[in-house]
């Protein structure tokens, strides 16, 4: 189960309680809040060796390497909250403004892109001598409360380059050079073993683990750094984290753990 639907299901569990005091219906018979979702799928072929990137991606990540010649991009769009079944339509408009594409941008290079509609808004400072007004726009980030959840799966021997912006990582079974950068949440590598590796992870705030015996450093209630290389060439695995932990693992897969 995902932590997004162990949350639903929580949530309803608390509507189910709720439900006795206002009828079968809820309040004012508009029928039970639920959450609204949508889930796609894109594949493109595409040959071991290349590079698999995915680019401001947000929510719950997961990227899986197998032996098919191609890349799979499975994308859940869900609603962060709970709405009355009229609303489903305003709900499916929201998922329309997050893209998420998928393209082969070259024989050796596939791109997973996820784009945010821009805000519409402004605000203004007015300085008391001279009335300066200075306009500045909002960030151009606006999720519109939707939370995306991506299956990702990659020919195993890929080059793996991933920027994501707050939420959940989990890679596994990937054994080509891994590069993961998060803002904000928790991350996971599964590193297959045996194999060579040299490995550089970084928190700015949070910990790290790894069943790696390396070099690990840490500041107090601040950031983390751990490194690690074998003897000989070796597979680059470089890993940063603005504010979470970061999880090395070696063996083989067992699924993200919040599907477990």
């Amino acid at each position: 189960m995902t932590l997004r639907l162990a949350a639903i299901a929580f949530g309803l569990g608390v509507i189910g309680m709720a439900l006795p005091l206002f009828g079968a219906d809820g309040p004012g018979g508009k029928g039970p809040k639920q959450s609204f979702e949508v889930t796609s799928t894109e594949r493109v072929p595409f040959q071991p060796g290349g590079t698999i990137r995915l680019d401001h991606s947000y929510g719950y990540l997961s990227v899986e390497g197998w032996d098919e010649p191609e890349v799979e991009v499975t994308v859940t769009k869900s609603t962060n909250r709970f709405d009355e079944p009229k609303h489903k339509e305003k709900a499916e408009q929201r998922f329309t403004q997050i893209g998420v594409v998928t393209q082969r941008r070259s024989d050796q290079e596939v791109a997973t892109t996820t784009t945010l509609p821009a805000r519409k808004g402004f605000f203004s400072t007015v300085l008391p001598l001279r009335r300066l007004v200075v306009i500045r726009s909002l960030p151009p980030s606006n999720e519109r409360g939707v939370t995306v959840e991506y299956r990702v799966r990659v020919p195993r021997d890929s080059r793996l380059v991933v920027h994501h912006d707050n939420g959940y990582v989990w890679v596994s079974d990937v054994t080509g050079d891994i590069e993961v950068n998060s803002h904000t949440g928790d991350m996971i590598v599964m590193l297959p073993d045996p194999a060579p590796y040299s490995i550089d992870a970084r928190t700015r705030l949070g910990r790290i683990s790894s069943d790696f015996t390396g070099s690990a450093n840490s500041s107090f209630l601040l950031g983390s750094h751990f490194a690690y290389a074998s003897q000989g060439p070796s597979r680059q695995v470089h890993i940063r984290m603005g504010r979470g932990s970061i999880t090395i693992k070696k063996g083989p897969p067992s699924g993200p753990l919040w599907k477990n």
